[in-house]
Protein backbone atom coordinates (compact mmCIF):
# COMPACT_ATOMS: atom_id res chain seq x y z
CA UNK A 1 0.00 0.00 0.00
CA UNK A 2 1.93 3.30 -0.99
CA UNK A 3 2.60 6.20 1.89
CA UNK A 4 4.02 9.18 1.64
CA UNK A 5 7.90 9.76 1.58
CA UNK A 6 7.41 11.62 5.05
CA UNK A 7 5.44 8.30 6.65
CA UNK A 8 8.29 5.52 5.29
CA UNK A 9 10.69 8.10 6.63
CA UNK A 10 9.07 7.79 10.28
CA UNK A 11 8.29 4.27 9.97
CA UNK A 12 12.11 2.94 8.87
CA UNK A 13 13.81 5.44 11.95
CA UNK A 14 11.43 3.65 14.43
CA UNK A 15 14.14 0.76 16.76
CA UNK A 16 14.06 -2.38 15.30
CA UNK A 17 12.89 -3.98 18.86
CA UNK A 18 9.71 -1.43 18.36
CA UNK A 19 8.89 -3.44 15.32
CA UNK A 20 5.88 -5.73 15.54
CA UNK A 21 4.84 -8.37 13.49
CA UNK A 22 1.89 -8.75 11.33
CA UNK A 23 1.08 -11.94 13.31
CA UNK A 24 -0.80 -9.32 15.90
CA UNK A 25 -4.07 -9.47 14.76
CA UNK A 26 -6.34 -7.97 17.36
CA UNK A 27 -6.11 -6.00 21.01
CA UNK A 28 -8.06 -3.18 21.26
CA UNK A 29 -6.13 0.29 21.58
CA UNK A 30 -7.37 2.66 24.61
CA UNK A 31 -7.20 5.65 22.11
CA UNK A 32 -9.56 4.96 19.77
CA UNK A 33 -8.16 6.66 16.57
CA UNK A 34 -10.98 9.20 14.90
CA UNK A 35 -8.99 8.99 11.85
CA UNK A 36 -9.24 5.45 11.00
CA UNK A 37 -13.35 5.66 11.78
CA UNK A 38 -13.34 8.41 9.64
CA UNK A 39 -11.58 6.95 6.61
CA UNK A 40 -13.96 3.18 7.06
CA UNK A 41 -17.64 5.25 7.69
CA UNK A 42 -19.85 2.20 8.57
CA UNK A 43 -21.64 0.70 5.62
CA UNK A 44 -25.49 0.88 6.12
CA UNK A 45 -26.22 -1.83 3.88
CA UNK A 46 -24.53 -4.46 5.55
CA UNK A 47 -23.70 -5.31 9.14
CA UNK A 48 -19.94 -6.26 9.14
CA UNK A 49 -17.58 -6.07 11.50
CA UNK A 50 -14.74 -6.68 8.48
CA UNK A 51 -16.04 -3.45 6.73
CA UNK A 52 -15.93 -1.12 9.71
CA UNK A 53 -12.58 -2.44 11.08
CA UNK A 54 -10.66 0.63 12.63
CA UNK A 55 -7.22 1.13 14.30
CA UNK A 56 -8.59 0.39 18.07
CA UNK A 57 -9.63 -2.66 17.08
CA UNK A 58 -5.57 -3.64 16.60
CA UNK A 59 -3.21 -4.14 18.88
CA UNK A 60 -1.46 -0.76 19.55
CA UNK A 61 1.77 -2.45 19.59
CA UNK A 62 1.83 -3.13 15.25
CA UNK A 63 2.87 -0.15 12.73
CA UNK A 64 0.63 1.97 10.90
CA UNK A 65 1.98 -0.50 7.90
CA UNK A 66 0.59 -3.30 9.23
CA UNK A 67 -2.32 -2.05 10.39
CA UNK A 68 -3.74 -0.89 7.23
CA UNK A 69 -2.30 -4.19 5.73
CA UNK A 70 -4.66 -6.22 7.84
CA UNK A 71 -7.89 -3.83 7.13
CA UNK A 72 -7.21 -4.06 3.35
CA UNK A 73 -7.04 -7.78 3.41
CA UNK A 74 -9.95 -8.03 5.93
CA UNK A 75 -12.32 -5.39 4.25
CA UNK A 76 -11.25 -6.65 0.65
CA UNK A 77 -15.05 -7.54 0.08
CA UNK A 78 -17.85 -7.10 -2.11
CA UNK A 79 -21.65 -8.38 -1.72
CA UNK A 80 -21.97 -9.37 -5.22
CA UNK A 81 -19.22 -12.03 -4.47
CA UNK A 82 -18.69 -14.76 -1.33
CA UNK A 83 -16.95 -12.90 1.61
CA UNK A 84 -13.14 -13.14 1.53
CA UNK A 85 -10.92 -15.52 3.52
CA UNK A 86 -9.56 -12.93 5.32
CA UNK A 87 -12.93 -10.80 6.06
CA UNK A 88 -14.36 -14.21 7.69
CA UNK A 89 -11.76 -15.19 9.60
CA UNK A 90 -11.05 -11.16 11.41
CA UNK A 91 -14.83 -11.45 11.89
CA UNK A 92 -14.33 -14.52 13.67
CA UNK A 93 -11.81 -12.88 15.54
CA UNK A 94 -14.24 -9.86 16.96
CA UNK A 95 -16.84 -11.59 17.20
CA UNK A 96 -14.91 -14.10 19.74
CA UNK A 97 -13.62 -11.15 21.31
CA UNK A 98 -16.97 -9.77 22.00
CA UNK A 99 -17.26 -13.39 23.89
CA UNK A 100 -14.51 -13.18 26.06
CA UNK A 101 -15.93 -9.93 27.36
CA UNK A 102 -19.67 -11.35 28.37
CA UNK A 103 -20.40 -11.84 32.30
CA UNK A 104 -19.66 -15.56 33.82
CA UNK A 105 -23.27 -15.51 34.36
CA UNK A 106 -24.27 -14.60 30.56
CA UNK A 107 -22.09 -17.35 29.32
CA UNK A 108 -23.31 -19.80 31.91
CA UNK A 109 -27.35 -19.19 30.65
CA UNK A 110 -25.91 -19.09 26.64
CA UNK A 111 -24.41 -22.70 27.26
CA UNK A 112 -27.00 -23.99 29.29
CA UNK A 113 -29.61 -23.18 26.78
CA UNK A 114 -27.65 -24.55 23.93
CA UNK A 115 -26.91 -27.73 25.87
CA UNK A 116 -31.22 -28.12 26.37
CA UNK A 117 -31.72 -26.97 23.09
CA UNK A 118 -29.56 -29.49 21.42
CA UNK A 119 -31.12 -32.65 23.07
CA UNK A 120 -34.14 -31.72 20.32
CA UNK A 121 -32.10 -33.40 18.37
CA UNK A 122 -32.02 -36.51 20.43
CA UNK A 123 -35.34 -36.61 20.97
CA UNK A 124 -36.36 -36.62 17.66
CA UNK A 125 -34.05 -39.43 16.86
CA UNK A 126 -34.22 -41.66 19.55
CA UNK A 127 -38.63 -41.13 18.80
CA UNK A 128 -37.95 -41.73 14.83
CA UNK A 129 -35.58 -44.78 15.73
CA UNK A 130 -38.40 -46.40 17.96
CA UNK A 131 -41.03 -45.87 15.36
CA UNK A 132 -39.07 -47.28 12.33
CA UNK A 133 -37.25 -50.32 13.94
CA UNK A 134 -40.60 -51.97 14.83
CA UNK A 135 -40.43 -52.13 10.83
CA UNK A 136 -37.41 -52.50 9.59
CA UNK A 137 -34.25 -53.52 10.80
CA UNK A 138 -32.55 -51.50 13.36
CA UNK A 139 -29.34 -50.52 11.52
CA UNK A 140 -31.27 -48.97 8.49
CA UNK A 141 -33.69 -47.27 11.18
CA UNK A 142 -30.13 -45.67 13.13
CA UNK A 143 -29.35 -44.14 9.50
CA UNK A 144 -32.95 -42.63 8.94
CA UNK A 145 -33.51 -41.13 12.19
CA UNK A 146 -30.13 -40.27 12.10
CA UNK A 147 -31.50 -37.19 9.53
CA UNK A 148 -32.57 -35.48 12.06
CA UNK A 149 -29.83 -34.81 13.60
CA UNK A 150 -29.65 -31.05 12.35
CA UNK A 151 -32.98 -29.89 14.16
CA UNK A 152 -31.05 -29.19 17.57
CA UNK A 153 -27.96 -27.58 15.68
CA UNK A 154 -30.12 -25.49 13.34
CA UNK A 155 -31.82 -24.03 16.49
CA UNK A 156 -28.74 -23.58 18.57
CA UNK A 157 -26.20 -21.27 15.86
CA UNK A 158 -29.32 -19.75 14.26
CA UNK A 159 -30.59 -19.15 18.07
CA UNK A 160 -26.47 -18.13 19.15
CA UNK A 161 -26.44 -20.01 21.70
CA UNK A 162 -22.84 -20.73 23.02
CA UNK A 163 -22.56 -24.48 21.99
CA UNK A 164 -18.74 -25.80 22.82
CA UNK A 165 -18.18 -27.76 19.58
CA UNK A 166 -19.08 -24.70 17.25
CA UNK A 167 -17.25 -22.18 19.64
CA UNK A 168 -13.67 -24.05 20.49
CA UNK A 169 -12.04 -23.08 16.93
CA UNK A 170 -13.50 -19.69 17.17
CA UNK A 171 -12.76 -18.76 20.74
CA UNK A 172 -9.25 -19.96 20.36
CA UNK A 173 -8.29 -16.95 17.75
CA UNK A 174 -7.66 -14.67 19.97
CA UNK A 175 -5.09 -16.42 21.96
CA UNK A 176 -3.47 -17.67 19.25
CA UNK A 177 -3.19 -14.10 18.03
CA UNK A 178 -2.37 -13.13 21.62
CA UNK A 179 -4.95 -10.79 22.02
CA UNK A 180 -6.66 -12.90 25.03
CA UNK A 181 -4.50 -15.53 27.41
CA UNK A 182 -4.30 -19.29 27.46
CA UNK A 183 -5.89 -18.94 30.96
CA UNK A 184 -9.08 -16.89 29.91
CA UNK A 185 -9.74 -19.07 27.27
CA UNK A 186 -9.64 -22.28 29.61
CA UNK A 187 -11.83 -20.41 31.93
CA UNK A 188 -14.20 -19.86 29.18
CA UNK A 189 -14.09 -23.36 27.70
CA UNK A 190 -14.80 -24.23 31.08
CA UNK A 191 -18.04 -22.76 31.69
CA UNK A 192 -19.20 -23.75 28.26
CA UNK A 193 -18.75 -26.84 28.17
CA UNK A 194 -20.25 -26.58 32.45
CA UNK A 195 -23.46 -25.14 30.66
CA UNK A 196 -23.54 -26.95 27.70
CA UNK A 197 -23.55 -30.26 30.16
CA UNK A 198 -26.06 -29.06 32.75
CA UNK A 199 -28.02 -28.16 30.46
CA UNK A 200 -27.91 -31.93 28.48
CA UNK A 201 -28.59 -33.26 31.43
CA UNK A 202 -31.38 -32.01 32.12
CA UNK A 203 -33.17 -32.20 29.28
CA UNK A 204 -32.12 -36.04 29.64
CA UNK A 205 -33.85 -36.20 33.19
CA UNK A 206 -36.94 -34.24 31.76
CA UNK A 207 -37.38 -34.76 28.35
CA UNK A 208 -36.58 -38.21 27.92
CA UNK A 209 -38.19 -39.39 31.13
CA UNK A 210 -41.30 -37.48 29.33
CA UNK A 211 -41.06 -39.55 26.55
CA UNK A 212 -40.94 -42.80 27.95
CA UNK A 213 -44.42 -41.89 30.20
CA UNK A 214 -45.73 -40.41 26.77
CA UNK A 215 -44.49 -44.00 25.14
CA UNK A 216 -42.51 -42.49 21.90
CA UNK A 217 -39.57 -45.07 22.64
CA UNK A 218 -38.52 -47.56 25.21
CA UNK A 219 -35.70 -48.17 27.89
CA UNK A 220 -34.11 -51.01 25.09
CA UNK A 221 -34.69 -48.31 22.29
CA UNK A 222 -31.91 -45.86 24.96
CA UNK A 223 -29.91 -49.07 25.31
CA UNK A 224 -29.88 -49.84 21.60
CA UNK A 225 -28.91 -45.90 20.79
CA UNK A 226 -26.25 -46.01 23.91
CA UNK A 227 -24.16 -49.22 22.75
CA UNK A 228 -24.34 -48.02 19.22
CA UNK A 229 -22.74 -44.75 20.42
CA UNK A 230 -20.52 -46.28 22.74
CA UNK A 231 -19.39 -49.93 20.81
CA UNK A 232 -16.02 -49.01 19.94
CA UNK A 233 -12.72 -48.97 21.60
CA UNK A 234 -11.46 -45.29 23.24
CA UNK A 235 -9.24 -44.48 20.49
CA UNK A 236 -11.63 -45.13 17.88
CA UNK A 237 -14.46 -42.82 19.69
CA UNK A 238 -11.30 -40.23 20.35
CA UNK A 239 -10.60 -40.67 16.07
CA UNK A 240 -14.47 -39.87 15.34
CA UNK A 241 -14.72 -36.61 18.08
CA UNK A 242 -11.45 -35.23 16.68
CA UNK A 243 -13.68 -35.35 13.28
CA UNK A 244 -16.51 -34.54 14.13
CA UNK A 245 -14.65 -31.64 16.18
CA UNK A 246 -12.75 -30.61 12.63
CA UNK A 247 -16.91 -30.89 10.76
CA UNK A 248 -18.07 -28.56 13.35
CA UNK A 249 -15.50 -25.83 13.13
CA UNK A 250 -15.83 -26.35 9.14
CA UNK A 251 -19.65 -25.12 9.95
CA UNK A 252 -18.76 -22.29 12.15
CA UNK A 253 -16.77 -20.82 9.57
CA UNK A 254 -18.99 -21.67 6.84
CA UNK A 255 -22.00 -20.01 8.55
CA UNK A 256 -19.50 -16.92 9.10
CA UNK A 257 -19.39 -16.84 5.19
CA UNK A 258 -23.29 -16.99 4.40
CA UNK A 259 -24.79 -13.32 4.23
CA UNK A 260 -28.21 -14.56 5.11
CA UNK A 261 -30.25 -17.07 7.32
CA UNK A 262 -31.30 -19.59 4.74
CA UNK A 263 -27.99 -20.28 3.36
CA UNK A 264 -26.92 -21.05 7.23
CA UNK A 265 -29.41 -23.15 7.49
CA UNK A 266 -29.01 -25.30 5.14
CA UNK A 267 -24.94 -25.38 5.48
CA UNK A 268 -25.76 -26.11 9.04
CA UNK A 269 -28.27 -29.03 7.66
CA UNK A 270 -25.33 -30.70 5.77
CA UNK A 271 -22.52 -30.78 7.90
CA UNK A 272 -24.50 -31.95 10.94
CA UNK A 273 -26.35 -34.51 8.85
CA UNK A 274 -23.08 -35.90 7.30
CA UNK A 275 -22.43 -35.88 11.27
CA UNK A 276 -25.34 -37.96 12.32
CA UNK A 277 -24.98 -40.00 9.46
CA UNK A 278 -21.65 -40.87 9.61
CA UNK A 279 -22.38 -42.05 12.90
CA UNK A 280 -19.42 -39.78 14.86
CA UNK A 281 -19.50 -38.28 18.19
CA UNK A 282 -20.41 -34.97 19.22
CA UNK A 283 -19.49 -34.16 23.19
CA UNK A 284 -22.70 -32.66 23.50
CA UNK A 285 -25.31 -34.33 21.75
CA UNK A 286 -23.24 -37.74 23.22
CA UNK A 287 -23.40 -36.42 26.52
CA UNK A 288 -27.24 -36.50 26.35
CA UNK A 289 -27.44 -39.87 24.74
CA UNK A 290 -25.33 -41.63 27.33
CA UNK A 291 -26.78 -39.96 30.47
CA UNK A 292 -30.04 -40.84 29.34
CA UNK A 293 -28.94 -44.27 28.99
CA UNK A 294 -27.58 -43.86 32.64
CA UNK A 295 -30.57 -42.73 34.25
CA UNK A 296 -33.23 -44.92 32.44
CA UNK A 297 -31.33 -47.51 30.69
CA UNK A 298 -29.74 -51.05 31.82
CA UNK A 299 -26.44 -51.09 30.27
CA UNK A 300 -24.09 -48.10 31.35
CA UNK A 301 -22.33 -47.82 34.25
CA UNK A 302 -21.75 -43.79 35.70
CA UNK A 303 -17.65 -44.40 34.73
CA UNK A 304 -18.13 -45.90 31.61
CA UNK A 305 -20.32 -42.46 30.92
CA UNK A 306 -17.44 -40.13 32.57
CA UNK A 307 -14.81 -42.02 30.39
CA UNK A 308 -17.15 -41.41 27.10
CA UNK A 309 -17.14 -37.73 28.04
CA UNK A 310 -13.81 -36.91 28.81
CA UNK A 311 -12.28 -38.81 25.34
CA UNK A 312 -15.22 -36.90 23.40
CA UNK A 313 -14.48 -33.59 24.59
CA UNK A 314 -10.43 -34.11 24.14
CA UNK A 315 -11.13 -35.35 20.34
CA UNK A 316 -14.24 -32.10 19.45
CA UNK A 317 -11.55 -30.16 21.02
CA UNK A 318 -8.60 -31.19 18.82
CA UNK A 319 -10.54 -31.32 15.80
CA UNK A 320 -11.55 -27.89 16.21
CA UNK A 321 -8.72 -26.05 17.65
CA UNK A 322 -5.92 -27.72 15.46
CA UNK A 323 -7.71 -28.56 12.02
CA UNK A 324 -9.38 -25.22 11.96
CA UNK A 325 -8.40 -22.06 13.69
CA UNK A 326 -4.90 -23.01 13.56
CA UNK A 327 -4.86 -24.32 9.86
CA UNK A 328 -6.93 -21.17 8.98
CA UNK A 329 -5.26 -18.80 11.09
CA UNK A 330 -1.90 -19.43 9.21
CA UNK A 331 -2.85 -18.98 6.03
CA UNK A 332 -4.74 -15.53 6.58
CA UNK A 333 -1.17 -14.58 8.11
CA UNK A 334 0.44 -15.75 4.95
CA UNK A 335 -2.57 -13.64 3.07
CA UNK A 336 -1.04 -10.19 5.12
CA UNK A 337 2.33 -10.98 4.03
CA UNK A 338 1.70 -11.43 0.96
CA UNK A 339 -0.10 -8.07 0.43
CA UNK A 340 3.02 -6.51 1.81
CA UNK A 341 5.40 -7.90 -0.15
CA UNK A 342 3.00 -6.80 -3.12
CA UNK A 343 3.07 -3.23 -1.60
CA UNK A 344 6.70 -2.90 -1.01
CA UNK A 345 7.11 -3.77 -4.65
CA UNK A 346 4.96 -0.76 -5.64
CA UNK A 347 7.06 1.97 -3.39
Amino acid sequence: MPKDTEHNNTYQAEPSRNKPTAEDIARPDDTPDHDAADHYPPDDSEVQATKTLKDEDLPKEISDEDKETIKKVAGDDNLSQAKSYASILVEQVIHAKETFERSLGSLFTSAFTAGFEIGISFFMILSAFALLSAVIPSEYALVLASLLYPVGFIIVVIGQSLLFTEQTSLLSLPVLNKIEPLQKLLRLWGIVIAGNIVGGCLFATLMIGLGLNMQLFGASDIDAYAEHILGFRWWVIFGSAVLAGWMMGIAAWLVTSARDTISRIVLVTLITGSIGFLGLHHSIVGNIEIFSALLYGNTVSLWRYLLFLIVVLAGNTVGGVVFVAILKNRAFLFEVERVKEQTDDKI
